[in-house]
């Protein structure tokens, strides 16, 4: 007589039984916590330190830091990454490593000074902080800028014959200056960053401080975004770092300002495309406000393709 058993379907015997599902009254797994990203920060000039968390992009990084120290945003010019020096090598911009000290250089002496354009060139490299404040990165020696004292690398420009500037982009600052008239005088008036008795300013770009070259970050950068939040991500490659330098030299060349941060953008852009035609598209689709010329896509394709090349 045929068992129960047997009269199973056959392959019966070879199914397991499954998990039993979980009990409803197990909690869920919870999510992995996201550590608290805290960064020590002082003014430039002099301060206790502070501590500032909660930022998603530039502006407000500069609200926390206010925050810490009863002061207007407004008030802040740019900032520096473990030099409390106005040390343009050392400027924050896109990416904070986790482990960097913030110093936040802060309004100073406003002056003015009255140049004559007897170049196409004024010698200037303008930046901007991100936060509606143009100011100088780079003065060219031997130039027109170089031979007035008065004007040094870090002062953000306010004004251009009177006409306020603040909230303009560094590009749109540069394109006013290249196309004011040769042989007619005109004024600037320049914001100069608070600063203490050791604090000197640079009239070139300078070397490293042997002490400050020792400070390093940690291997991950908190990446700063216009829109969107803040993320966590690794330190760039050796290609990434390389083709953003190269890509900021052109900008400088082009344009006459630096940006770290476009440079990197750049690059990135670049990782998704094939070819230049496709490169010169999504540059356009991403950074359209700029109205990169044609011929500026073309050697930027080239530098980034050349560092691929030397970082094999």
């Amino acid at each position: 007589m045929e068992s129960a058993a047997a009269r199973e379907p056959r392959g019966a015997e070879a199914q397991r039984p499954s998990a039993p599902p979980p009990s409803p009254c197990e909690p869920p797994a919870a999510p992995r916590a996201r550590p608290r990203l805290v960064f020590r920060t002082q003014l430039a000039h002099g301060s206790p330190t502070g501590k500032i968390e909660g930022f998603s992009n530039v502006r407000e990084l500069y609200a926390r830091i206010a925050e810490a120290f009863g002061i207007a945003p407004t008030e802040i010019l740019f900032c520096t990454l473990n030099s409390h020096k106005v040390d343009m090598q050392k400027l924050l911009g896109g990416q904070i490593g986790l482990e960097d000290f913030i110093f936040a250089h802060v309004r100073g002496e406003t002056k003015e000074v009255e140049v004559t354009k007897t170049e196409d060139a004024l010698g200037l490299t303008i930046t901007d902080n991100g936060a509606g404040y143009a100011f100088i990165k780079r003065i060219k020696e031997g130039s027109i800028i170089n031979r007035i004292e008065a004007v040094c690398v870090g002062d953000s420009i306010e004004a251009i014959n009177d006409h306020s500037i603040v909230g303009c982009r560094h590009y749109e600052v540069a394109k006013m200056l290249r196309e004011l008239p040769k042989s007619q005088p005109f004024t600037l008036r320049l914001v100069q960053p608070k600063r203490a008795f050791d604090m000197i300013g640079q009239r070139s770009r300078s070397s490293k401080c042997s002490v400050e070259s020792k400070v390093t970050s940690g291997r991950e950068t908190l990446r700063l975004r216009a829109g969107g939040a803040a993320t966590v991500e690794e330190v760039p490659s050796e290609f990434e770092e390389e083709a953003s330098r190269r890509v900021d030299d052109l900008l400088e060349s082009y344009m006459g300002i630096r940006d770290p941060e476009l440079a990197s953008t750049m690059v990135g852009t670049s990782k998704m495309t094939a070819s230049v035609q496709e490169f010169a598209r999504r540059l356009d689709s991403v950074l359209g406000e700029f109205a990169f010329p044609d011929e500026f896509v073309v050697e930027v394709w080239a530098a980034i393709g050349e560092a691929r090349e030397a970082c094999g």
